[in-house]
């Protein structure tokens, strides 16, 4: 169960209409359950809270992006000037929330559970191998990553950078609907303590190959299916 939940919207579909930094401040009157992230200057910025909360924000844009579509509609000769931004209305109604899209393919952005991209890192390395087209790069900020396809030269083409996103997404769905964790912290704070517990881990890992260990400072978190993590957990504490 997440109690939490980080999504990237990207608001400058509506920079046309209204100054994005006004509509921001409307938005954080309306959903005070949910912590805003400073604007970007490309129009994107992140959203963190429930994810009722972020379904009820999400429907709330999608009816002002429809509004603004119905308006377009009404004015013919401004239909045929704005290509790129209708676009990009389109591409905010059929996606999913977890990913950004820049406007010419050469960048894609995935935001991932940590618990999630390290599983995938350690089990699935291949889903982030790529050739010398494509560059991926990661930010861990707590709880989330954020993950980069990038182009890396002209010659790139930009299918590449749309499969790579789209091999990470599948698999993090499947791995989302499968994995838990359980975290054992150390019962004394002391070096010798925590070496014990993760010689123990260790140990016992052979015989668990699909579950991942993860040391920390003050707890050892372990990532798996729910029976083979339970049962990890329980040999560790007898």
């Amino acid at each position: 169960v997440f109690s939490s939940v980080t999504s990237i919207l990207n608001m400058s579909i509506f920079k046309d209409q209204f100054v994005l930094e006004d509509l921001i401040q409307e938005l954080k009157k309306k959903s005070t359950a949910l912590s805003f992230g400073p604007l970007q200057s490309n129009g994107h910025i992140s959203v963190q809270g429930s994810f009722p909360a972020i379904k009820l924000l999400r429907d709330s844009l999608l009816l002002k992006a429809k509004s603004l579509s119905e308006k377009d509609k009404g004015e013919e000769s401004k239909f045929h000037q704005r290509p790129s931004r209708r676009l990009q209305q389109h591409r905010l109604t059929t996606e999913t929330s977890n990913f950004v899209y820049d406007a010419d393919g050469e960048k894609q952005v995935v935001v991932l559970d940590t618990d999630i991209y390290h599983y995938m890192k350690y089990f699935y390395p291949r889903t982030f191998l790529v050739n010398d087209d494509v560059v991926i790069s990661n930010v861990t900020d707590g709880d989330i990553t954020t993950v980069y396809i990038e182009k890396a030269g002209s010659r790139s083409d930009a299918e590449q950078v749309l499969r790579v996103k789209e091999k990470i997404e599948n698999r993090s769905l499947k791995l989302h609907n499968v994995l838990r964790k359980e975290r054992i912290y150390f019962e004394e704070q002391t070096g010798g303590e925590k070496r014990r517990y993760k010689w123990v881990c260790e140990s016992l890992k052979p015989h668990y190959p699909h579950v991942l260990i993860v040391p920390y400072d003050t707890h050892v978190d372990v990532v798996g299916n729910s029976s083979e993590i339970f049962e990890f957990v329980k040999e560790v504490s007898n």
